[in-house]
């Protein structure tokens, strides 16, 4: 990364508990050297054993990717990030709306048996990919399930998770595929209202539809990563914190931005 994402992205990184007195052993190599692999791996599609020799060694890397996701530092630092983001462009740090979607991707061998599936529908062998962003975009929950799971069912505990992580949300817009019971279960147990944005009949090819294409395009942004373009992870919750880091150099690049008018 350049030096001014650097800037951007170093105030909020996890604080490492040997720097707070809290035991623990100070890490070999800079956060920024860490960074640079994993988003570099993330990027490049590579695998884990071809990092270059300008990274640290990969075993180091992963060893780092994987006490970050256990320990929840992945997320923390990525919705740091996306306040910041969310800030700069004059909106309140918590989002009081979403967009549900999903999305089915092929799953390499690597991936166990026991988490894929098939989506009929898309007719995709592999898993699905389920978010909920903000009206710019940015990720707010996501999980990774097997491709035959259907959308209302995962929705249930997204949806959960949702509310318990932003309280402030009431309004979410979904597609087709989540019409059913599923609407009125958000507004009885969560207190959310889930607005169904269907195409009409007299629509022929591609038509935007209205907060659908925010979502949309946040899976196209997501498919500028190679490490996405198939689920290669073992771990359903590994393809989760795949998709937040594809997520973290997005948006810390778009912190690093000049503002119009050449103003930081």
């Amino acid at each position: 990364m350049t030096d001014a994402e650097w800037a951007q992205v170093k105030p909020l990184l996890p604080v490492p508990a040997w720097l707070e007195g809290r035991g623990g052993q100070p890490e070999g190599y800079c956060h920024r050297q860490m960074l640079d692999a994993i988003r570099y791996l993330v990027a490049g599609g590579i695998s884990w054993r071809a990092m270059p020799t300008d990274f640290p060694v990969w075993n180091r890397v992963y060893a780092f990717f994987r006490r970050w996701r256990q320990a929840g530092l992945i997320a923390e630092f990525h919705d740091r990030l996306r306040g910041m983001v969310r800030e700069r462009e004059g909106r309140e740090t918590e989002p009081t709306a979403g967009i549900i979607d999903a999305q089915s991707v092929r799953a390499a061998a690597s991936a166990p048996a026991a988490s894929r599936g098939y989506d009929g529908g898309k007719k995709v062998p592999g898993r699905k990919r389920h978010i909920v962003t903000d009206c710019l975009g940015m990720l707010l929950v996501v999980a990774v399930t097997a491709a035959n799971i259907p959308d209302r069912d995962a929705a249930i505990g997204l949806l959960g998770r949702l509310r318990s992580l932003h309280h402030e949300i009431t309004w979410v817009w979904a597609d087709g595929g989540y019409t059913g019971g599923l609407v009125d279960w958000a507004k009885e147990k969560l207190d959310l209202t889930l607005q169904i944005v269907k195409r009409t009949d007299d629509m022929e090819g591609f038509v935007v539809l209205p907060r659908r294409w925010v979502v949309e395009r946040t899976f196209a942004w997501l498919m500028h990563s190679r490490r996405l373009a198939r689920d290669y992870e073992t771990l359903p919750a590994a393809s989760e914190a795949m998709i937040r880091w594809s997520m973290i150099t997005r948006m810390g690049r778009r912190l690093a931005r000049p503002r119009a008018g050449g103003r930081r």
